[in-house]
């Protein structure tokens, strides 16, 4: 679960100053881990809650995205995220943003069928993201995940994702001058598993994804998370990444570690 978070950190200097070119040093000074990373390892502990028994998955992801979230409050949570972050009765409000899809990669890596991969995909993002788009964006990534885990090449997993969530009818050179800001899943979800289609290999996706624009370190954790799978992630590039997660005592490193344990 390393690719989400290098995409992450790799896109948070450009998230709202976009560098529309492949040539910038991935890991500087003013990179940093946001709300896409956090949460990301917020799934990953609830998951490992259940000891693979998922009946509770969605309380649990309540309970590890506010136990995990209410650490970070600015790690630039959305308005409305925060909101039920920080309520005593959280319930689910129709959300299609892009959230679900940014934080689901671990239903991905530990689903052991398909089918369960969705089942975990949809419980951790009912709980917030309950909207058809936000559930469909989420499940989308998760499944593409899982398709490369299994050895499927991007002919396959293109194909599956045509037929079943999106019409990838777009190439990023073509779209990159207009591409815009956008946080939901309809204009986010395409776009990343786009990036990672056309990539050769790891840190290629993380290039091209910040290259594209728009919402670039929720598009690279996306997109990492299926290249991660697909190509694995280059030793260098995890170091570099743990390092921005040793603060607070290697709290958030510590999530990341027992979960890859796990795997």
């Amino acid at each position: 679960m390393i690719g989400p978070i290098i995409g992450d950190i790799a896109g948070s200097r450009f998230e709202f100053h976009n560098y529309r070119h492949k040539d910038f040093v991935i890991f500087s000074p003013k990179c940093f881990f946001t709300d896409d990373t956090v949460m990301t390892l917020a799934v990953a502990k609830a998951i490992l809650s259940c000891n693979g028994d998922y009946t509770n998955l969605s309380q649990a992801a309540i309970d590890c995205m506010h136990e995990v979230g209410r650490k970070y409050p600015f790690c630039g949570f959305g308005g409305m995220f925060r909101k039920w972050m920080f309520s005593s009765n959280p319930q689910p409000y129709n959300s299609f943003g892009n959230g679900s899809a940014m934080r689901v990669s671990p239903c991905g890596f530990f689903g052991r069928t398909l089918d369960e991969v969705k089942e975990l995909s949809y419980k951790v993002t009912c709980v917030t993201h309950n909207h058809p788009e936000g559930i469909k964006g989420a499940e989308a990534t998760a499944v593409c995940i899982f398709l490369a885990r299994e050895g499927k090449d991007k002919e396959y997993i293109r194909d599956y994702i045509n037929e079943n969530y999106y019409k990838l009818d777009l190439k990023i050179d073509d779209i990159r001058p207009t591409y815009k800001f956008n946080e939901t899943c309809q204009e986010t979800v395409p776009q990343a598993l786009e990036c990672f289609l056309e990539s050769t290999d790891f840190e290629d996706c993380v290039r091209i994804c910040i290259s594209l624009g728009g919402d670039c370190d929720t598009s690279a954790a996306i997109a990492c998370g299926i290249a991660e799978a697909y190509y694995g992630v280059p030793d260098d590039m995890r170091r570099s990444a743990e390092k921005y997660l040793e603060k607070d005592g290697g709290y958030l490193l510590n999530i990341l570690r027992e979960a890859e344990a796990a795997l």
